[in-house]
């Protein structure tokens, strides 16, 4: 039984409480957009409104101090009597626009999660004798008051620990959230902070896409009553898949040695036919040979950027993301209609779309959209091909 959907928003710098009557009665519209990797974002539109004397000035949503730049936005949607953090963040950007129609003019507030104060600062700091997960680890422990534990972290399938004579991982002038970013390509891993469980609590994630765990209730096409889904279409990219070949000098023996990945991918499977070999054949070379970032810069231009092991894994990270990106189907739902809040980073059934787009996805985005009486979620997901690997998916 559906009990209704209620959207509360707290704002203020650090610490944010519930917002004043002034900002809630003109706000229109709520978009938050959450991703499996990259920085989540929000946006607030308000109708800004000029009457009377005391507005000759200004717009009044233009001289409140709660709706400047970088004070913390907290948005909490309760669904069925159920607390759910929609959104953490701060405000980076404003805009009006002016109307010469009576209550047209509009103010939006768009901001970051909270991972945007990790993009503040360059650095250029040493790691010496650090694998990419204790560097990721060390880089976090800064951003402990934003976070509500230590972040989840994955150790990568090929851990690195070069000793200090050999080379030093040095940060390179990047922002620690860039760098972090860099690390989780690097691995064939994600990067992600997701708010809650509870307000002003987040939780940091570096490691692999996760592909396995129990499936979202099911979006439903083409079923009339049992459809939760109002469009969807899907997208199969037979370019998008990679196989990698290269040669890599050793950093250590300096022997030239042939790499190579693809087209097999580590990810759990969800789809029964992956993407054809035939349209693997025609290779694009991605090249491994320098690396990317911090240790080739850091290693003697005389030898080589990485070590076989390093070049193996960044050449199967490429493999994993192409082939994840073969099939994506892209649409929206009416949250009511479906009676939950579809989330990212996870698996979903989908049904009713036929055997070749039915099955398990991985849910990379979802964006929501909240007006007065509505509530839409438009969705991204992906897989590596078509077809159902299991009859039939929970409803």
């Amino acid at each position: 039984m559906l009990l209704g959907i209620h959207l509360s928003l707290m704002i203020g710098p650090e610490q944010p409480v519930p917002a004043p009557a002034a900002i809630t009665e003109a706000l229109v519209g709520v978009e938050a957009t959450l991703a499996d990797e990259g920085q989540s974002g929000f946006q607030l539109t308000f109708q800004a409104g000029r009457s009377g004397r005391p507005d000759l000035a200004d717009y009044p949503l233009l001289l409140n101090p709660l709706l400047r730049p970088f004070n913390r936005v907290l948005l909490t949607v309760i669904f069925n009597a159920t607390p759910r953090v929609l959104m953490d963040g701060f405000i980076t950007r404003t805009q009006l626009t002016p109307s010469e129609d009576p209550g047209a003019s509009t103010f939006v507030v768009t901001g970051e999660d909270v991972s945007v104060v990790m993009d503040l600062i360059d650095n250029k700091l040493p790691y010496p004798a650090m694998g990419e997960r204790d560097i990721v680890d060390f880089v976090l422990l800064k951003y402990l008051p934003y976070l509500v534990k230590p972040a989840t972290t994955v150790e990568p399938r090929s851990v690195q620990r070069p000793p200090p004579t050999e080379s030093i991982p040095t940060q390179g002038g990047k922002t620690d959230l860039k760098y972090i970013q860099e690390l989780a390509r690097r691995c064939g891993h994600v990067f992600h902070v997701t708010p809650g469980p509870l307000p002003r609590q987040n939780s940091a994630y570096w490691g692999p896409p996760e592909r396995i765990g129990v499936p979202q209730p099911a979006l439903t096409v083409n079923m009339g009553p049992e459809s939760n889904v109002d469009s969807i279409s899907f997208s199969f990219n037979a370019m998008a898949a990679e196989v990698v070949v290269d040669v890599v000098q050793d950093s250590r023996t300096g022997a030239l040695t042939p790499v190579g990945a693809g087209p097999s991918t580590r990810l759990p499977p969800l789809a029964l036919f992956p993407a054809p070999l035939a349209s693997l054949l025609v290779h694009r070379r991605v090249s491994v040979l320098q690396g990317e970032g911090d240790r080739a810069e850091s290693r003697p231009p005389t030898r080589g950027g990485m070590t076989i092991e390093e070049a193996l894994a960044l050449a199967q990270s490429k493999v994993d993301a192409s082939v994840d990106k073969v099939v994506t189907a892209t649409g929206e739902l009416d949250a009511l209609r479906y009676g939950n809040l579809l989330t990212p980073r996870g698996l979903v059934g989908l049904r009713g779309a036929g055997f070749s787009n039915d099955g398990l996805y991985y849910v990379q985005s979802v964006t929501h959209s909240i007006k007065p009486g509505s509530y839409k979620q438009r969705f991204t997901l992906t897989r590596e091909g078509v077809g159902a690997t299991t009859p039939l998916v929970r409803p």
